[in-house]
Protein backbone atom coordinates (compact mmCIF):
# COMPACT_ATOMS: atom_id res chain seq x y z
CA UNK A 1 0.00 0.00 0.00
CA UNK A 2 1.19 3.92 -0.89
CA UNK A 3 -0.49 6.10 1.61
CA UNK A 4 -1.95 9.05 -0.67
CA UNK A 5 -3.56 11.27 1.90
CA UNK A 6 -2.63 12.77 5.22
CA UNK A 7 -6.11 11.96 6.41
CA UNK A 8 -5.06 8.73 5.69
CA UNK A 9 -1.69 8.64 7.07
CA UNK A 10 -3.36 9.51 10.27
CA UNK A 11 -6.09 6.90 9.71
CA UNK A 12 -2.99 5.20 9.62
CA UNK A 13 -1.36 6.31 12.84
CA UNK A 14 -4.45 6.19 14.53
CA UNK A 15 -4.68 2.25 13.86
CA UNK A 16 -1.16 1.36 14.47
CA UNK A 17 -1.56 3.15 17.98
CA UNK A 18 -4.29 1.22 19.13
CA UNK A 19 -3.08 -1.77 18.12
CA UNK A 20 0.43 -0.91 19.70
CA UNK A 21 -1.68 0.07 23.16
CA UNK A 22 -3.07 -3.44 22.64
CA UNK A 23 -0.06 -5.24 22.40
CA UNK A 24 1.61 -3.40 25.62
CA UNK A 25 -1.74 -4.87 27.74
CA UNK A 26 -0.78 -8.26 26.30
CA UNK A 27 3.31 -7.87 27.15
CA UNK A 28 2.42 -6.55 30.83
CA UNK A 29 0.17 -9.61 31.12
CA UNK A 30 2.86 -12.05 30.70
CA UNK A 31 4.02 -13.44 34.21
CA UNK A 32 5.27 -16.97 35.01
CA UNK A 33 2.23 -18.85 35.09
CA UNK A 34 -0.17 -17.29 33.10
CA UNK A 35 -0.22 -19.20 29.64
CA UNK A 36 -0.57 -18.43 25.95
CA UNK A 37 -4.41 -19.03 25.96
CA UNK A 38 -4.85 -16.71 29.01
CA UNK A 39 -2.80 -13.68 26.78
CA UNK A 40 -4.74 -14.52 23.57
CA UNK A 41 -8.45 -14.58 25.28
CA UNK A 42 -6.94 -10.92 26.28
CA UNK A 43 -6.16 -10.06 23.28
CA UNK A 44 -9.54 -10.72 21.82
CA UNK A 45 -11.66 -9.25 24.76
CA UNK A 46 -9.59 -6.30 23.87
CA UNK A 47 -10.57 -6.33 19.90
CA UNK A 48 -14.03 -6.57 21.00
CA UNK A 49 -13.79 -3.22 23.27
CA UNK A 50 -12.11 -1.60 20.93
CA UNK A 51 -14.16 -2.84 18.05
CA UNK A 52 -11.81 -3.90 15.99
CA UNK A 53 -11.33 -7.54 13.87
CA UNK A 54 -7.76 -9.64 14.33
CA UNK A 55 -5.48 -9.56 11.69
CA UNK A 56 -4.56 -13.25 11.89
CA UNK A 57 -8.28 -14.75 13.07
CA UNK A 58 -9.08 -16.27 9.87
CA UNK A 59 -5.78 -16.27 7.46
CA UNK A 60 -5.62 -19.65 5.70
CA UNK A 61 -3.35 -22.28 6.18
CA UNK A 62 -2.54 -25.59 5.37
CA UNK A 63 -5.16 -27.33 7.91
CA UNK A 64 -7.66 -24.47 7.56
CA UNK A 65 -7.87 -21.14 8.74
CA UNK A 66 -6.07 -20.13 12.03
CA UNK A 67 -8.34 -19.39 15.22
CA UNK A 68 -6.69 -17.58 17.36
CA UNK A 69 -6.32 -13.47 17.76
CA UNK A 70 -2.09 -13.65 18.35
CA UNK A 71 0.53 -15.73 17.11
CA UNK A 72 2.88 -16.63 20.35
CA UNK A 73 6.37 -18.66 19.97
CA UNK A 74 7.96 -19.59 23.01
CA UNK A 75 11.49 -20.79 23.37
CA UNK A 76 12.12 -22.63 20.11
CA UNK A 77 8.84 -22.04 18.13
CA UNK A 78 9.88 -19.68 15.96
CA UNK A 79 7.04 -18.27 14.07
CA UNK A 80 2.79 -19.11 14.05
CA UNK A 81 2.89 -20.40 17.63
CA UNK A 82 -0.37 -21.42 18.02
CA UNK A 83 -1.52 -20.24 22.00
CA UNK A 84 -1.81 -23.02 24.32
CA UNK A 85 -2.02 -24.17 27.93
CA UNK A 86 0.94 -24.71 28.85
CA UNK A 87 1.86 -21.87 31.66
CA UNK A 88 5.42 -19.03 30.98
CA UNK A 89 7.87 -20.20 33.48
CA UNK A 90 10.48 -17.94 34.14
CA UNK A 91 13.55 -17.71 31.65
CA UNK A 92 11.12 -18.51 29.02
CA UNK A 93 11.27 -16.33 25.48
CA UNK A 94 8.36 -14.96 24.56
CA UNK A 95 7.50 -13.70 20.56
CA UNK A 96 3.88 -12.25 20.31
CA UNK A 97 2.83 -11.15 16.91
CA UNK A 98 -0.50 -9.36 16.97
CA UNK A 99 -2.49 -6.98 14.67
CA UNK A 100 -5.93 -5.94 13.82
CA UNK A 101 -8.04 -4.31 10.77
CA UNK A 102 -10.53 -1.62 10.93
CA UNK A 103 -11.38 1.16 7.69
CA UNK A 104 -9.63 -1.39 5.18
CA UNK A 105 -6.22 -0.96 7.13
CA UNK A 106 -4.33 -3.00 8.79
CA UNK A 107 -1.48 -3.50 11.45
CA UNK A 108 1.09 -6.57 12.08
CA UNK A 109 3.50 -6.17 14.71
CA UNK A 110 6.18 -8.32 16.93
CA UNK A 111 8.10 -8.60 20.03
CA UNK A 112 10.04 -10.75 21.74
CA UNK A 113 10.35 -10.53 26.04
CA UNK A 114 11.80 -13.00 28.16
CA UNK A 115 9.65 -13.91 31.23
CA UNK A 116 11.05 -12.70 34.89
CA UNK A 117 14.49 -13.19 33.68
CA UNK A 118 16.82 -14.05 31.03
CA UNK A 119 19.98 -15.90 30.64
CA UNK A 120 23.32 -13.68 29.33
CA UNK A 121 22.76 -15.67 26.11
CA UNK A 122 19.31 -15.03 25.56
CA UNK A 123 19.76 -11.33 26.61
CA UNK A 124 22.60 -11.18 23.54
CA UNK A 125 19.57 -12.61 21.60
CA UNK A 126 17.03 -11.03 21.98
CA UNK A 127 19.08 -7.58 21.99
CA UNK A 128 20.58 -8.67 18.91
CA UNK A 129 17.69 -9.06 17.04
CA UNK A 130 15.89 -6.02 17.98
CA UNK A 131 18.73 -3.73 17.27
CA UNK A 132 19.00 -5.49 13.54
CA UNK A 133 15.24 -5.13 13.08
CA UNK A 134 15.64 -1.68 14.68
CA UNK A 135 18.57 -0.42 12.05
CA UNK A 136 16.71 -1.88 8.79
CA UNK A 137 13.93 0.50 9.55
CA UNK A 138 16.31 3.36 9.64
CA UNK A 139 16.46 2.76 5.96
CA UNK A 140 13.18 2.51 5.02
CA UNK A 141 13.40 5.74 2.95
CA UNK A 142 12.87 6.67 -0.75
CA UNK A 143 15.38 5.34 -3.28
CA UNK A 144 17.03 2.62 -0.35
CA UNK A 145 15.77 -1.13 -1.55
CA UNK A 146 14.70 -4.13 0.02
CA UNK A 147 18.11 -5.66 -0.52
CA UNK A 148 19.79 -2.75 1.47
CA UNK A 149 17.30 -3.27 4.58
CA UNK A 150 17.94 -7.17 4.65
CA UNK A 151 21.56 -6.77 4.74
CA UNK A 152 21.53 -4.66 7.69
CA UNK A 153 19.85 -7.19 9.43
CA UNK A 154 22.14 -9.86 7.93
CA UNK A 155 25.10 -8.13 8.28
CA UNK A 156 24.50 -7.49 12.29
CA UNK A 157 23.40 -10.61 13.39
CA UNK A 158 26.04 -13.05 11.72
CA UNK A 159 28.72 -10.40 13.52
CA UNK A 160 27.08 -11.76 16.90
CA UNK A 161 27.07 -15.02 15.88
CA UNK A 162 23.75 -16.11 15.19
CA UNK A 163 21.25 -16.54 11.99
CA UNK A 164 18.38 -15.01 10.49
CA UNK A 165 15.64 -17.75 9.28
CA UNK A 166 15.51 -17.37 5.68
CA UNK A 167 12.13 -19.11 5.19
CA UNK A 168 9.78 -15.86 6.34
CA UNK A 169 10.40 -12.28 5.57
CA UNK A 170 8.68 -8.76 5.80
CA UNK A 171 5.97 -7.55 3.75
CA UNK A 172 4.79 -4.56 2.67
CA UNK A 173 1.01 -4.38 4.55
CA UNK A 174 -2.60 -2.06 3.83
CA UNK A 175 -5.62 -3.26 2.70
CA UNK A 176 -4.11 -6.77 3.15
CA UNK A 177 -1.82 -8.34 5.56
CA UNK A 178 1.07 -9.73 2.77
CA UNK A 179 1.49 -6.97 0.08
CA UNK A 180 4.38 -6.20 -1.84
CA UNK A 181 7.67 -5.69 -1.46
CA UNK A 182 8.45 -8.70 0.09
CA UNK A 183 11.36 -7.75 3.10
CA UNK A 184 14.03 -11.00 3.19
CA UNK A 185 16.10 -10.33 6.55
CA UNK A 186 19.17 -10.68 3.95
CA UNK A 187 20.28 -9.51 0.51
CA UNK A 188 22.87 -7.27 -1.11
CA UNK A 189 22.78 -3.49 -1.16
CA UNK A 190 21.16 -2.13 -4.08
CA UNK A 191 19.29 -4.79 -5.21
CA UNK A 192 15.88 -5.79 -4.99
CA UNK A 193 12.87 -3.80 -5.18
CA UNK A 194 13.36 0.15 -4.92
CA UNK A 195 11.63 1.83 -2.08
CA UNK A 196 9.13 4.59 -2.98
CA UNK A 197 7.13 7.56 -0.81
CA UNK A 198 4.27 6.65 1.22
CA UNK A 199 5.09 2.72 1.43
CA UNK A 200 3.56 1.40 4.10
CA UNK A 201 6.28 -1.91 5.76
CA UNK A 202 5.98 -4.26 7.98
CA UNK A 203 10.15 -4.92 8.87
CA UNK A 204 11.01 -8.12 10.77
CA UNK A 205 13.44 -10.91 11.45
CA UNK A 206 13.27 -14.25 13.26
CA UNK A 207 16.66 -14.71 14.57
CA UNK A 208 18.11 -18.14 16.00
CA UNK A 209 21.02 -19.07 17.93
CA UNK A 210 21.20 -22.72 16.49
CA UNK A 211 22.17 -23.95 12.86
CA UNK A 212 18.94 -21.74 11.34
CA UNK A 213 17.56 -25.16 9.99
CA UNK A 214 13.75 -25.28 11.03
CA UNK A 215 10.72 -27.48 10.24
CA UNK A 216 7.19 -26.93 10.44
CA UNK A 217 4.97 -29.04 13.53
CA UNK A 218 1.71 -30.91 13.28
CA UNK A 219 -0.50 -28.34 13.92
CA UNK A 220 0.35 -26.84 10.20
CA UNK A 221 1.19 -23.22 12.10
CA UNK A 222 4.19 -23.57 14.51
CA UNK A 223 7.83 -23.78 12.97
CA UNK A 224 10.55 -24.58 15.14
CA UNK A 225 14.11 -25.05 15.52
CA UNK A 226 15.42 -27.99 13.92
CA UNK A 227 18.35 -28.44 16.77
CA UNK A 228 16.07 -26.57 19.82
CA UNK A 229 17.47 -23.33 19.61
CA UNK A 230 15.56 -20.20 20.92
CA UNK A 231 14.56 -17.79 18.12
CA UNK A 232 13.93 -14.33 18.87
CA UNK A 233 11.63 -12.21 16.68
CA UNK A 234 10.25 -8.08 16.13
CA UNK A 235 8.76 -6.78 13.79
CA UNK A 236 8.09 -2.75 13.16
CA UNK A 237 5.64 -0.33 10.94
CA UNK A 238 7.42 1.90 8.85
CA UNK A 239 6.14 4.35 6.38
CA UNK A 240 8.77 5.24 3.58
CA UNK A 241 9.37 8.77 3.56
CA UNK A 242 12.44 10.47 1.75
CA UNK A 243 14.38 12.26 4.40
CA UNK A 244 13.41 9.48 7.33
CA UNK A 245 10.78 6.95 8.14
CA UNK A 246 7.75 7.36 9.94
CA UNK A 247 7.47 4.51 12.97
CA UNK A 248 4.22 3.22 13.38
CA UNK A 249 5.08 0.67 15.95
CA UNK A 250 6.13 2.86 18.92
CA UNK A 251 7.86 -0.08 21.03
CA UNK A 252 11.29 0.49 20.41
CA UNK A 253 12.29 1.70 24.44
CA UNK A 254 9.69 -1.66 25.73
CA UNK A 255 12.03 -3.64 28.44
CA UNK A 256 13.29 -7.26 26.94
CA UNK A 257 12.82 -8.66 30.02
CA UNK A 258 8.58 -8.33 32.03
CA UNK A 259 7.95 -7.93 35.63
CA UNK A 260 7.54 -11.02 37.86
CA UNK A 261 4.73 -9.77 39.71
Amino acid sequence: MIIKSPIQLRQYQQLAALSTQILDQLRQAIKPGVTPLTIDALAEQLCKQHQVQATFKGVKGKKGPYQHTTCISVNDTVVHGIPNEQAFVKGDLVKVDFGIKNNQLTTDHCFTVGVAELSTADKKLVKTTKKAVQAAVKLAKVGQTTGDLGHAIETMVNQAGFKVIKEFVGHGIGQQLHESPQLPAFGNPGQGETLKPGMVLCIEAQVVAGNGQVYFTDDGWSVKTQDGSKAAMFEYMAVVRKSRPLLLTKTLNWPIITNSS
